[in-house]
């Protein structure tokens, strides 16, 4: 009994001393009381160092120059979807080591903090609940002798996991009374009135772009491929040249034909979803602007800071959107961090509304991984195998297996007459099969792009293809429920039937033409006017058949043995060049 009593004391002394030891900690961690940090701008969590990649978060200013008197807006930002609890915040001058200025708080979830004995020289946080966003303001100090500055901040993911010193870019001081400034003012170019955004004024001239040294001094994307934007304006066209290895300094061009936007970003995979994008769009006032994204699966995705860009020019000329700029900042895919890792390229394109990019109307994608230092032309990826199977399976049913069962049902009755097989007609039997497989291979071709997509696209083709999956359900049901040949109804039946076919039937070509359009990037729009050429054929046979029907009636004289026979040649011929056709598509959907 006395040894049990020795150990509960043991166990509780164990308990109290591990409390008196994690609660300083734990107090200083949520409470935001760091001053301790101050000068290292360390959290002192006992035996753990700070991350070594980079942190997916970020910190800029809201103008990259201050005058006498003027307040400067400061942003901490979550880069993606992962928040942060804890931070501390400094300016200091460049290559100082001591807190300048002093802050004015902005929002409940920050409080003031005295280093290096300057009251309110600093800031941080007075809670450990998640942030994604903290604004403060900046006050430089009163004397004249003003440096550049950087704003410093430590981020705190979670106890053991933090970030030290994550540096804006620097902030430079213009001096009104003198004329001159340390530093050189930054161009209209560099001017950003939002924290997100960089505006060109309209009057500043762009810089033209060109396929001019693609892998040899930079790395290009375009679609179609090897088109020149200095002589095509229907040329979608980013590349990216390393400026300055150790500065990690790029140079980027973007530009293509545009309502809205285009835009260019840097994956681990060829999925929407934890990308770096950078997008130039018009806004709402007709100004183009650059602004950087970070998408988080298919939403839509969330402005960042625009960071360390400088040297940008923009134009918006004959719905071609152009940007130019010279970026440091790192990519982060949240995966993946850094230049020195290879990312798949991504491009996108689409309407805007109200200067709000609005979902891509198209997108292509590298083949590889790509590594933007080494100079290369990039090819774009083909469709995945899913969506050419879907593409196959389509044009298959309802440009060959459906055009076969209708024009079985409507001109080849006669063929067969009085030939039964189970106690049903030859034709109906042969109808039947046909049309069945049409449906099955309807239903599979609707199943494959929503497995592999797994959420709804916007756009015409997925209406389009939803309509053609209803009504080509629809219509066996209303097979099987249809009254007997003599019911006095049948002809209800016989209409419903005929005219849900030509719906199907238009539907599925419209469907057949819009997701054709997505694929297809040669310069020519090869595979569009083949399946123009497609439609066009059996238009043309249709017709023949009617008119042949028309001639048969009038020639109630002539032998059977002679209409069957030009029925069959009429048949073969359409079939032989329905399958061209057929080949000549699925060839181009192959190499898609």
């Amino acid at each position: 009994m006395r040894t049990v009593e020795l150990d509960h004391v043991c166990v509780m002394d164990h308990v109290a001393l591990l409390l008196l030891c994690v609660a300083p900690v734990a107090r200083c961690y949520s409470s935001g009381q760091v001053v301790d940090s101050c000068e290292d701008m360390r959290p002192h969590h006992s035996g753990l160092s700070p991350q070594t990649v980079p942190a997916p978060f970020s910190v800029t200013a809201e103008h990259s120059s201050y005058k006498p008197g003027e307040q400067v807006t400061v942003q901490l930002q979550a880069l993606g979807s992962t928040p942060f609890t804890g931070f501390l915040l400094q300016a200091r001058e460049v290559g100082g080591q001591s807190p300048v200025g002093s802050f004015t708080l902005t929002s409940g979830a920050t409080q003031l903090l005295t280093c290096s004995q300057r009251p309110n020289s600093a800031v941080s946080h007075r809670s450990g609940s998640v942030k994604t966003s903290i604004q403060v303001t900046w006050s430089p100090e009163s004397t004249t002798d003003r440096k550049p500055v950087h704003f410093h901040a430590s981020f705190a993911q979670n106890f053991r996991t933090f970030w030290v010193s994550v540096t804006s870019p620097t902030v430079t001081f213009i001096n009104n009374s003198t004329g001159g400034s340390e530093t050189p003012p930054p161009s209209p170019t560099t001017t950003s009135p939002l924290p997100n955004t960089t505006i060109l004024q309209p009057a500043e001239p762009a810089e033209k772009i060109s396929r001019a040294d693609c892998g040899v001094t930079k790395v290009c994307f375009s679609q179609p491929s090897d088109c020149d934007p200095a002589v095509s304006a229907d040329c979608y066209f980013m590349s990216a040249m390393m400026l300055s290895p150790s500065d990690a300094a790029v140079r980027y061009e973007l530009t293509g034909p545009s309502d809205g936007y285009v835009s260019f970003g840097f994956s681990d995979d060829q999925m929407m979803g934890n990308d770096d994008i950078y997008v130039c769009g018009v806004g709402s006032d007709g100004l183009v602007r650059l602004q950087r994204v970070f998408s988080t699966g298919r939403t839509t995705p969330q402005a960042v800071p625009l960071g360390n860009v400088s040297e940008l020019t923009v134009s918006a000329e004959d719905r071609v959107i152009s940007c130019c700029f010279t970026s440091m900042n790192s990519i982060s895919t949240q995966r993946s961090t850094g230049l020195k890792n290879s990312y798949y390229l991504l491009f996108a394109h689409g309407p805007s509304s109200r200067g709000q990019i609005q979902f891509h109307t198209a997108t292509f994608i590298s083949t590889d991984k790509v590594h933007i230092s080494r100079p290369q032309t990039i090819r774009e990826a083909g469709q995945p195998p899913i969506i050419r199977a879907h593409g196959a399976l389509m044009l298959t049913a309802w440009m060959t297996a459906g055009s076969l069962g209708m024009m079985v049902a409507r001109y080849l009755r006669g063929m067969a007459k009085g030939q039964t097989l189970w106690g049903k007609d030859v034709w109906f039997l042969v109808h039947v099969v046909v049309m069945s497989v049409t449906t099955a291979a309807t239903v599979i071709a609707f199943i494959l792009p929503f497995s592999h997509v797994q959420t709804w696209s916007e756009g015409a083709h997925p209406v389009l293809g939803c309509l053609v999956m209803s009504f080509s359900f629809f219509q066996p049901i209303l097979a099987l429920l249809r009254c007997g040949p003599q019911h006095p109804l049948r002809y209800l039946f016989y209409w419903s039937h005929v005219l849900n076919a030509l719906v199907i039937k238009a539907l599925a070509v419209a469907a057949i033409f819009t997701g054709l359009k997505l694929i297809d990037s040669s310069p020519d729009q090869w595979l569009m006017k083949v399946m123009g050429g497609f439609v066009s054929w059996e238009v043309l046979f249709f017709i023949l058949m009617e008119v042949h029907v028309k001639w048969k009636v009038n020639r109630a004289d002539s032998l059977e043995s002679n209409m069957i026979t030009a029925d069959l040649l009429l048949v073969a011929l359409f079939l032989l060049g329905n399958i061209s056709f057929l080949v000549a598509l699925l060839v181009g959907i192959g190499t898609s």
